[in-house]
């Protein structure tokens, strides 16, 4: 794996497994490309909620729009240039708001693999 830039223009967005709501994934590094990590941007329709229990180590940044993420420990809320950590095991729910939500992401392991 060479080192390099990605851009939104690069991805094709799939909708994330499993969910019916208005949530896409696109993976721009992944098992098949051969890196340890996976790497990619998500996008978060407005008022879009989807539930479950982290089969990877997964960290969110955000770019445009809020994300709150609910755990059974309290709720976090995050805006553009912060970052939201998620680990494996963890039973989450994450609720964009009125304007939807752009995010990029990072898990280890490979989530596609995790859950097949």
């Amino acid at each position: 794996m060479k080192v390099r830039r990605f851009t939104m223009a690069d991805v094709s967005f799939e909708r994330s497994p499993g969910q019916d709501a208005d949530v896409f994934a696109a993976n721009l590094v992944d098992e098949r490309h051969g890196g340890a990590i996976t790497v990619g941007y998500g996008r978060y329709g407005p008022n879009q909620s989807l539930s479950e229990t982290l089969a990877v180590d997964d960290v969110m940044i955000i770019l445009e729009g809020r994300l709150s993420v609910s755990t059974n420990a309290g709720t976090v809320t995050a805006g553009p240039g912060e970052l939201v950590y998620m680990p494996k095991g963890e039973a989450v729910t994450i609720r964009s708001h009125e304007t939807g939500a752009v995010t990029a992401y990072v898990t280890y392991p490979h989530w596609r693999e995790a859950h097949s």
